[in-house]
């Protein structure tokens, strides 16, 4: 049986590996073609995350596992790790070449799908064996693994979202524990296994301890003791994973805010019509599963070979878990009590395994009979009934057409599956009827993201050359290398190189937004992506030495202050409405003018802020600019328009929105600049030395009360002289003590010293429950058993040992 496992194991990862590859290459879709697959978070966060994750295990990197210089002037890692890269096949990356960062990415993405069909699988072999021989049921255990890799919500929604495809890994994997857990067997290896996939990826693997949870419940769990062993499973394996979880959950929350979003039930009609192929709808269920599953599905409660109860606990779980996609309450469970920013329905991948689950649970009794499918495929007609009279947008006439082709084709496969010759011919059926829709599916999915979402370019040859000109200018630790604008993504730092004010992250810290708001930033996504600020003032501050310019090239600084600075005092002043003068107030010099009509001297170089503007800006006659902003989703970045060449030349506005009533001009005076520079780097720090944790400097001799200032981010974390950092400006900071020479500022995760104890704890629990383990087998002697063939195990029985239970005999066909 355990080799049998493993080749159905392989076979289902054979069939979902090719019927997406399929999909992508009939779209023409990266790699098979010009279409690009990095849309939305996939080319703006997870290509770069990976990128960076490249460099960490090649040595490339600025900054280690706590902290990362190169993303929003250093920032805290290891949540961003926990939340995006800590599935152990993201390690695979490493083995492409730096410039394939995007077929890594997908091979990884297909991988994982691969491999949770065959957790799947082998999971439904340990529920139940099903009947060997050609005209037995073992054979469906692999179609249905794939199915359920296969889903609608792998394919359509988490195909972008390569972490979430470690849930799908992780539901399987959990349920399997829960048999371990149900029948006393391996209770070392239970705890590991949830640990793995809570550090994999923790929020997907919430949703599906919780679905596991459901399953043991459903396999008929009876007593405390099984209760109990299944709680400590858990709250052990979550233990172990805590030195990771810990830091994520503080990442959280001193992140800056998302959306805040209401929960709003889509209407059954769409609800329906997303059970179909060739579907797609950001807020609605992609419930899709291949119509052979939803039919042994449906076939269920009408297939007499089953035990009444079986059918009915399967069927009335299926119908529950439904019901509470679409519930407020339980949806803030399934959510962790928190509506998601974008799908809510992110928990539709449980839904997807307690179908298959059902199915396989008719299915491992013996192949439905005429009635039971026709009570099945009554069911399915109803579903597209309901799309139809619904008028349901998310299907077309292309999903009728494949929901209907799929159904002929297994009612078909399963009346040949019954026949002792026809097994050949109902598996060429049921499997390519689920690898045509599948892959129709993926293909449909491919062709509507970049219609509907922003997408991005695969690494090519603008990547290529920016990632060139940035190492051409690299000057890190003595000044950074900004990768400029217009941004690539919103991680360029991560994915070209360089050290730069560009962030997006669900952990983008929001003292970071705060700042750079307040210094004439802009962002996207509410803040959680920061844009690259191009200002000579703020650059100069942030130790911004060389910035990318488009086909210029890498463009020098020449009055750029080292990372730690000096200030005079230790009180530190607050911002105030105006960014030009909060950039200023950094500076400590005034630099700017800003005319009351708008119009700046001859020589000055003109800069517009206008946060909430949506349009153009122009200087004169001079090139547009354009503007993004829309508070507060966007915010528009304060931007150069040139320099005053002729008097009275006015700024031109083009567009939407809101223009500070005055202010919104900057006339910058360089002059002024370049003095207030010298004076400030006249006291700032003569060494630095920069580590994958911190700041070492070197400060000159002076007199009064001091505060030397780090050009970093003040986030939860920074040390200065065995001591919290203060803040300067929302900087870190500390003051000088007289006499001092030096400043020593580490950085150490927030949660990470109280998650490495609950992981300790957790670890010491484990290990003692392998010592308890080992002298209990260690005291008690084996004791030879004697095997009779009247006592042997049936060849019918399960994994677990004990023997299916069997319904009542059929009278006659089904």
């Amino acid at each position: 049986m355990q080799r049998y496992a493993f080749r159905a194991a392989s076979a289902a990862g054979l069939i979902t590996a090719s019927s997406v590859c399929a999909g992508d290459a009939v779209a023409r879709t990266f790699p098979f073609g010009p279409r690009t697959r990095a849309v939305n978070d996939l080319g703006n966060q997870f290509v770069p995350f990976h990128a960076h994750l490249w460099d960490l295990l090649h040595g490339r990197a600025d900054g280690g596992l706590l902290l990362n210089w190169q993303s929003g002037y250093g920032t805290s890692f290891l949540p961003d790790l926990g939340t995006y890269l800590s599935g152990p096949l993201a390690l695979l990356v490493g083995v492409f070449p730096r410039d394939r960062v995007d077929l890594a990415v997908y091979a990884v993405t297909v991988l994982r799908m691969a491999l949770a069909a065959a957790a799947m699988t082998v999971l439904l072999l340990t529920q139940r064996a099903g009947t060997p021989g050609r005209a037995g049921t073992r054979w469906g255990a692999p179609v249905l693994g794939a199915s359920y890799a296969l889903c609608g919500w792998s394919v359509i929604e988490a195909a972008y979202n390569p972490m979430w495809l470690d849930g799908l890994i992780a539901f399987p994997l959990l349920c399997l524990v829960g048999e371990w857990v149900r029948t006393g067997r391996h209770p070392l290896l239970g705890p590991l296994v949830v640990a793995v996939v809570w550090t994999a990826n923790f929020y997907t693997a919430y949703m599906a301890t919780l679905g596991a949870g459901l399953v043991l419940l459903a396999r008929g769990v009876r007593g405390w003791r099984v209760a109990a062993r299944a709680a400590g499973t858990v709250v052990l394996g979550v233990g172990l994973a805590a030195p990771l979880l810990v830091p994520v959950f503080l990442g959280s929350r001193h992140a800056h805010p998302g959306w805040t979003r209401e929960f709003r039930p889509a209407g059954w009609a769409e609800v329906a019509a997303r059970a179909l192929p060739a579907t797609y709808g950001f807020f609605t269920p992609a419930l899709f599963l291949g119509t052979g599953t939803l039919l042994l599905a449906a076939a269920l409660v009408f297939h007499r070979k089953v035990p009444a109860r079986e059918r009915w606990v399967w069927t009335g779980l299926v119908a529950a878990v439904l019901l509470s996609l679409q519930w407020g309450p339980a949806h803030l469970v399934w959510h962790a009590f928190t509506t998601p920013n974008g799908s809510p329905y992110r928990q539709t991948f449980v839904l997807a395994g307690l179908v298959v689950m059902a199915a396989w649970a008719g299915v491992s009794h013996g192949w439905p009979g005429r009635r039971a499918l026709l009570g099945g495929g009554l069911v399915l007609g109803a579903v597209a009934a309901g799309a139809v009279l619904g008028d349901a947008t998310a299907a077309t006439g292309w999903s009728y057409a494949l929901f209907g082709a799929g159904l002929a084709a297994s009612v078909g496969g399963v009346l040949l599956a019954r026949r002792p010759r026809g097994f050949v011919a109902a598996a060429v059926l049921l499997a390519g009827a689920l690898a045509g829709q599948a892959a129709a599916t993926t293909a449909y999915a491919d062709r509507e993201r970049p219609a509907r979402l922003d997408d991005h370019p695969a690494w090519g040859a603008a990547h290529a050359a920016r990632a060139a000109d940035i190492s051409g200018a690299d000057g890190w630790p003595r000044y950074r290398t900004d990768p400029g604008r217009p941004q690539l993504t919103g991680n360029d730092p991560l994915l070209v190189g360089g050290q730069g004010a560009g962030y997006y992250s669900s952990h983008t810290p929001a003292v970071l937004t705060r700042t750079l708001a307040a210094l004439g930033g802009g962002w996207t996504s509410n803040g959680r992506s920061l844009q690259s600020l191009d200002n000579p003032v703020t650059d100069a501050l942030f130790a911004v030495g060389a910035r990318v310019r488009g086909d210029a090239g890498a463009v020098r600084r020449g009055d750029v202050l080292p990372l730690v600075t000096v200030r005079p005092g230790t009180a530190g002043p607050r911002y105030g409405p105006s960014a030009f003068r909060n950039q200023e107030l950094l500076l400590g010099a005034r630099v700017y003018e800003l005319p009351a009509d708008g119009v700046c001297p001859v020589g000055r170089d003109v800069f517009v802020w206008a946060p909430d503007f949506g349009g153009t800006a122009r200087l004169g006659d001079g090139p547009e600019v354009r503007l993004r902003g829309g508070l507060p989703k966007w915010r528009a970045a304060m931007a150069p328009l040139g320099t005053q060449r002729t008097a009275g030349t006015r700024v031109v506005l083009d567009g939407r929105g809101t223009v500070p009533p005055a202010g919104s001009i900057g006339c910058l005076d360089r002059a002024r600049l370049s003095a207030a520079v010298a004076r400030l780097g006249a006291t700032a720090a003569v060494t630095v030395r920069v580590t994958s944790d911190g700041v070492r400097a070197g400060l000159p001799p002076g007199a009064g009360a001091r505060t030397a200032v780090l050009a970093a981010p003040r986030i939860a974390g920074w040390r200065c002289e065995g001591r919290p950092a203060g803040a300067y400006l929302g900087l870190v900071a500390s003051p000088v003590r007289p006499g001092q020479r030096t400043l020593d500022c580490t950085f150490r995760t927030p949660g990470l010293r109280s998650g490495a104890a609950a992981g300790g704890l957790a670890a010491a629990g484990w290990l003692g429950l392998a010592v308890h383990g080992l002298r209990r087998r260690g005291g008690a002697p084996e004791v030879p058993r004697q095997v009779s063939r009247r006592s042997s195990p049936s060849r019918h029985q399960d994994f677990t040992g004990a023997a299916p239970s069997r319904g009542p005999r059929a009278k006659g066909p089904a």
